[in-house]
């Protein structure tokens, strides 16, 4: 078992009805607030006008529209509105987007060149603003950690950028906000939680016990309650237990003493920047595809106690139960609706190579995860993904 810091500051506030202490917590920061959030969806389920009312002696600027895979041209705006309103304090209301988003926006505020810096290196972030975030999708994580992910759409890149200063203060989590998610965003949203466990999971470290069984309990979790709340989208368990399986997925409980590069995520990364797809129907492509790809005599152990541990399967062989198990990961993605092909959300080969030689050069792919991956590695996983 690897040494490990774990350090996790965030006020996490679970549970209905959870958003009535706002006032009282974010009046320690000041009384201008910038309010961030994505499409319509936030005023048609009636949260909108919610958070007006509660917040009514706070003077409310807002930044709407933020996209599914942030862009820096939304935090160039919202890093203007908070120099030139004087902010005290972000309030990020959605998911992940929004979340990330918002970190950028709130380091930025103490930046006097362009956001994008502290994307490239995250040694220039020195001060935020302080983060509060009212959680809609479960998905990313973003409400307990201090990582974002924002795409440069003019330069097709999706990066990653992080420090201590960006964790939220505090994260209002009440699952009856998610009864009004669309079934695909559920979907995807679950793929992402999934694929975040498993990544932390599938490293070269393989001793940290405790840590990999709650990896695959959350696993399990995620199995169980996506299916009930795409049939029953207002079953509180379902949406509650979902929502904290997103908390715990990457709060950086599910390294502690793992440690390594990740491998999936890099690649997705490089096809929603380049086209724009759903982080978690490119993760649900792409990870029975890698999973295939690096499964050989090292790695049957660990992909059949994962079929063994997480599906049940019971096949004595490793080989046998690592098969079975992948294809039980590709059968539960497809049951709820994610596409299993690139041919299916509209990408062919023609940046294969540019895609795979960049998702090499901005992450430890290739030296430091669990199978190291070249850029032609990369490739043939991409090409095996066709359909």
């Amino acid at each position: 078992m690897n040494n490990f810091r774990f350090y996790a500051p965030t006020d996490i506030r679970f549970g209905k009805g959870q958003a009535d202490c706002l006032p009282e917590e974010l009046e320690k920061y000041g009384k201008r607030i910038l309010m961030v959030y994505g499409g319509g969806s936030v005023k048609r389920s009636g949260l909108y006008d919610r958070l007006q009312e509660l917040l009514k002696e706070f003077e409310i600027f807002e930044l709407p529209g933020i996209e599914p895979n942030p862009k820096i041209t939304s935090v160039r705006k919202g890093v203007e509105i908070c120099k030139k309103e004087q902010i005290d304090v972000i309030l990020a209301v959605g998911g992940g987007s929004c979340i990330d988003a918002s970190k950028n926006i709130a380091c930025g505020a103490f930046y006097e060149d362009d956001p994008w810096d502290l994307v490239l290196d995250r040694t220039k972030i020195t001060k935020a603003l302080p983060l509060a975030v009212v959680l809609t999708i479960c998905a990313t994580g973003s409400e307990m950690n201090n990582g974002a992910v924002i795409s440069n759409e003019e330069t097709n890149e999706k990066l990653e950028m992080g420090a201590d200063v960006l964790y939220p203060k505090i994260s209002i989590c009440d699952p009856t906000y998610l009864y009004t998610l669309p079934p695909a965003q559920t979907a995807a949203g679950t793929a992402d939680i999934m694929s975040h466990v498993l990544e932390q999971y599938f490293q070269p470290c393989d001793t940290a016990w405790l840590t990999d069984r709650l990896s695959e309990e959350v696993l399990k979790t995620c199995i169980r309650y996506c299916p009930v709340a795409l049939e029953e989208p207002e079953n509180y368990e379902a949406r509650a237990n979902l929502m904290w399986a997103s908390t715990l997925g990457l709060n950086h409980i599910l390294t502690a003493g793992k440690g390594g590069a990740w491998s999936c995520h890099p690649m997705e990364h490089q096809l929603s920047a380049f086209y724009d797809i759903t982080h978690g129907a490119g993760l649900a492509i792409l990870t029975p595809a890698w999973m295939r790809y690096v499964l050989c005599d090292r790695t049957a152990g660990r992909f059949a106690l994962y079929a063994r541990q997480v599906w049940d399967v019971e096949a004595e062989d490793d080989y046998q139960a690592a098969e079975e198990g992948i294809c039980c990961t590709e059968s539960f993605f497809r049951k709820i609706g994610l596409p299993s092909t690139l041919s299916e959300v509209g990408i062919g080969r023609e940046h294969f190579r540019e895609m795979a030689e960049k998702a090499v050069e901005v992450s430890g792919i290739a030296a430091r995860s669990y199978f190291h991956l070249g850029a032609e590695d990369i490739i043939k996983i991409f090409e095996s993904c066709l359909g």
